[in-house]
């Protein structure tokens, strides 16, 4: 009876350290995704500015040269960032440090190699990628030398997320972000505003700035392993030594791990290549619109709502990195219970962070949409719409990363292309109906259906606890409509006390709305002991401090 009750206890204490791990890692990703996507979608405000009338034309050419970047940087490094972080928890729960480390060197060898020949791809086939669009060309060119060294810094983040280190992840994406962004403005306005020039050229060379930022996240990490040497060595000196595992086949294994990350990792960017080279010919043949307007309404969702929504996107984002390696290694001591309860714990994390983040931009979108491209009706519908359709992308990239992270990893890849399929039959019905909206509309059914299959897969392998999750789930649910009504409603008076279509008063509206939307779902969160069930104990310093009973 004793000796079951301290195994009870140690499982407990495991879920409890797990649970802790997660909210550390989560907290670290968090801070470095969001504060990367703020900066990257803040930099849009001046940048926009200095593009003038070309401001759109300039936003769909970067959403066109971007899309065909994504694909090529998910091809170059393989997937092997997510299978490294993967196969190093596993190593490392088993206690062979000395094969993770093996294995990180063996991955530099294939990074290096698959960025060579994407970037000489991409290149020498750009004229064929730029769907007829000449402006597409030096763009992706530009992109190719990012293409060049990302791998090997992808590598490295996956290596050290492995090891449950975040924060030298976290810290490198926000230094890659300012790399970037100080480079492309500086560019810009030389090019714009100073030698008047071509505004293709600006755009290159913004693109061009992704180079630059990694070659600054790239500091940031040889220094977090130089800070890190001499710990891994004392892990691998007091690691075991059992497993005899050639570097031949450590790089097959990780290949063979790598192939379905590559797909599933690459999906959110299908669909987004699905729209590019789909929705100006589909919305040819459901009414009749100008090359001019057709490259508008893709800047207005490809582009301008994208930049915005993906922060919020961006929040799953991090939750789905630290994710992996601890199902990884729950998985590597076939933990079914541990297993089952991180499930669980993200679902209820991913849902108390992107339902009221999601429900808090639909409500502010029109004031967050002014201040960063100028007041448009258009503009401001779409970024409604897409706010909400960021929670099923969002859920997407968590679920994805849960599957990976239990080696469901063919699964995984059946229900996406189940997803594809959809999307691709429901495209052109989708634009028909919604035009500008279509893609979006049929990007969130599709991605609707990919999560039911996950979920469902979950529940018949684990029988998650959805009774117990019931509770907390709808009372974020209904905390996050209360904030959504509160905050629309404030938008609405202050929009007859100022004007709404200014970029200065619009940003001074946004403020006042985000910081009650967050103050209202917080209080209701801390008031009703939802925060409880997420954060546990220190729910009630916050309340303390903050003198909510």
């Amino acid at each position: 009876m004793n000796e079951e009750h301290t195994n009870d206890s140690q499982t407990i204490g495991t879920n409890k350290d797990a649970k802790s791990k997660m909210l550390s890692g989560s907290a670290w990703m968090t801070v470095g995704s969001i504060t990367s996507r703020i900066l990257g979608a803040v930099y849009v405000i001046p940048w926009v500015t200095w593009f003038g009338a070309y401001s759109n034309q300039a936003n769909a050419l970067f959403a066109q040269g971007y899309n065909i970047y994504n694909i090529f940087l998910i091809i170059a490094t393989a997937g092997l960032p997510s299978a490294i972080s993967k196969m190093v928890a596993h190593y490392n729960g088993l206690n062979e440090y000395g094969v993770s480390r093996r294995l990180y060197f063996s991955s530099m060898y294939v990074a290096l190699a698959m960025g060579v020949v994407c970037a000489t791809v991409m290149m020498f086939a750009s004229p064929g990628l730029s769907n007829g669009d000449d402006n597409v060309v030096p763009v992706i060119r530009s992109l190719a030398w990012a293409v060049l060294i990302i791998p090997a810094l992808a590598m490295s983040r996956g290596f050290l997320q492995g090891y449950n280190w975040m924060a030298p992840s976290a810290i490198s994406q926000f230094v890659e972000q300012v790399f970037r962004v100080i480079y492309m403005l500086a560019a810009t306005y030389l090019i714009m505003k100073i030698q008047k020039g071509s505004w293709v050229s600006a755009v290159t060379q913004s693109t061009f700035a992704a180079f630059i930022g990694a070659i600054g996240a790239i500091a940031v990490l040889v220094w977090a392993w130089m800070s890190h040497r001499r710990e891994m060595h004392d892990l691998v000196s007091q690691g075991e030594a059992n497993l005899q595992v050639s570097t031949s086949e450590l790089i097959i294994r990780m290949v063979y791990q790598s192939i379905p990350f590559v797909i599933i990792e690459s999906g959110v960017a299908i669909f987004q290549l699905i729209d590019q080279f789909t929705f100006p010919h589909m919305l040819d043949h459901v009414g009749h619109f100008t090359h001019y307007q057709e490259t508008v309404l893709y800047a207005l969702f490809a582009f301008n709502a994208n930049k915005l929504f993906t922060i919020i996107i961006s929040l799953a984002s991090a939750m789905a990195a630290t994710v992996i390696p601890l199902l990884a290694t729950a998985r590597a001591q076939n933990d079914q219970l541990g297993m089952r309860k991180q499930i669980e714990n993200v679902l209820l994390l991913f849902y108390f962070v992107m339902i009221p983040a999601s429900l808090g931009l639909a409500a502010v979108a029109q004031q967050v949409y002014t201040v960063f491209y100028r007041y448009d009706h258009a503009g401001v519908v779409v970024l409604e719409f897409a706010a909400f359709v960021s929670i099923p992308m969002g859920l997407y990239t968590v679920a994805a990363a849960m599957m990976q992270g239990i080696s469901e990893n063919r699964r995984m890849m059946k229900f996406l292309g189940i997803g594809i399929i959809i999307k691709l039959l429901i495209q052109y019905p989708c634009i028909m109906f919604a035009q500008g909206l279509g893609p979006l509309l049929a990007t969130c059914l599709s991605m609707f259906v990919i999560d039911y299959m996950i979920l469902h897969s979950f529940n018949m392998e684990f029988g998650l606890h959805f009774y117990e999750m019931s509770k907390p789930t709808n009372q974020i649910l209904c905390f996050s409509l209360i904030m959504f009504a509160i905050t629309k409603l404030v938008m609405v008076l202050l929009g007859h006390l100022v004007s709404p279509y200014g970029r200065f008063t619009a940003f001074f509206m946004a403020v006042i709305g985000i910081a009650i939307g967050a103050g209202v779902f917080a209080f209701l969160a801390l008031k009703f002991r939802l925060a409880d069930e997420i954060i546990g104990p220190r729910s009630n310093g916050l309340r303390h401090k903050l003198h909510i009973s």
